[in-house]
């Protein structure tokens, strides 16, 4: 084996120079090389990065996977450099358990109807949810990823060696007011121009590394507004699946439950009418649907004089009956609402067309 004696003695000498310089200056014994502000305040800057994008990193992990067995199971297939196994999210399941549940007790019978409504609802949550968490850990995940794990370690590797650089120039500049000699001048005025020379070099080399850092906010920029649009995506289908949902529960309640609730056997609790209350019964007539064929009649529904808007249409949708209107993402409509109508809802205007519009498809612009 070939084993350099002097070159290990060499560097054992460094180090022990550079650990008694270390001492000396935490004891206030020895003169430290200080940084300008600017470089300290770009360290600053990388520190406050580095903590944050680690903080953002692991919470952002636990939204997207609350179970922390998955999520080191993950992180362990992960180090492996092996493909993370498929796995059904719990609104699948969920939907699966409820449709073998209407297999059972009958698919005719109205509980089951509605149990194989919901079930199929539930896996179309819980897909959108797959979906989501797989946009979100590409597009946002993987670049903080790979900071803490590529960029972020090559600064600290470039600061370590800063550092032991420091620590010789210190060490020679404390040799050069301790020689006494001509002769032990000169060598300790030599090892000096050659220690600035070096840190001067990896001051820079650092400096560089630091000043990226700039580029990397601007790359975090791009993926948060990614997984802010991923984020949105999946809620606006959520929501959109559930109203759904609601409309055929609704159309299929009346053959269900009777107009009105019995109360309890002791006579305690009146009975619960379904009809909404007379005082408002003003309001509600001003977007009832039209009594002939229970649509909105888009000719009775006057806009108010004032509080009209414009919006931006985000994503298409397709209307559920005449009373809706359909809408193009991009598109702009003039926007309103009535007395007494679901603040989910608004009145929209396209030309001489108009209809109820979902108000989580819109942008308002004024």
């Amino acid at each position: 084996m070939d084993f350099n004696v002097k070159k290990l003695a060499s560097d054992a000498g460094i180090f022990f120079t550079r650990a008694v310089q270390f001492t000396e200056e935490k004891f206030g014994q020895a003169e430290r090389t200080e940084l300008d502000a600017h470089f300290e305040n770009l360290l600053t800057r990388a520190d406050s990065t580095k903590n944050w994008t680690e903080k953002i990193l692991r919470q952002t992990e636990v939204l997207l996977q609350p179970n922390p067995s998955a999520r080191v199971e993950e992180f362990l297939y992960e180090k492996l450099d092996r493909k993370i196994p498929s796995r059904v999210t719990n609104g699948e399941l969920l939907g699966q358990y409820m449709t073998e549940a209407a297999n059972d007790f009958g698919p005719s019978s109205p509980y089951g109807q509605t149990l194989i409504k919901v079930g199929e609802t539930q896996k179309r949550l819980g897909i959108a949810e797959r979906d989501f968490i797989h946009s979100s850990s590409i597009n946002f995940l993987t670049p903080l990823r790979n900071f803490l794990e590529g960029d972020w370690r090559t600064i600290s590797k470039e600061r370590r060696i800063l550092q032991n650089r420091r620590l010789d120039l210190d060490a020679c500049k404390a040799r050069l007011k301790k020689a006494k000699a001509a002769e032990a001048k000169a060598s300790a005025e030599h090892e000096l121009r050659v220690a600035q020379t070096e840190f001067d070099r990896q001051a820079e080399v650092t400096r560089l590394l630091l000043e990226g850092i700039s580029s990397t906010h601007v790359n975090h920029l791009r993926c948060l507004h990614e997984f802010a649009e991923a984020q949105a995506t999946y809620y606006a289908q959520c929501y959109q699946y559930m109203v759904d949902l609601q409309k055929q529960l609704g159309s299929s309640k009346g053959d269900v439950f009777p107009s009105t609730f019995v109360g309890n056997a002791d006579g305690m609790s009146p009975p619960l009418s379904t009809s909404p209350p007379a005082a408002t019964l003003p309001l509600l007539q001003a977007v009832s649907p039209n009594p002939a064929d229970g649509t909105l009649n888009p000719s009775e529904v006057k806009p108010p004089s004032s509080g009209t808007r414009k919006a931006k249409v985000l994503y298409d949708y397709e209307a559920a009956d005449s009373s809706e209107l359909a809408l193009k993402a991009d598109e702009l409509i003039t926007v309103y609402s009535l007395p007494g109508m679901d603040p989910d809802w608004l009145i929209g205007e396209r030309g001489n067309k108009k209809g109820k519009v979902p108000v989580t498809y819109l942008e308002l612009l004024s």
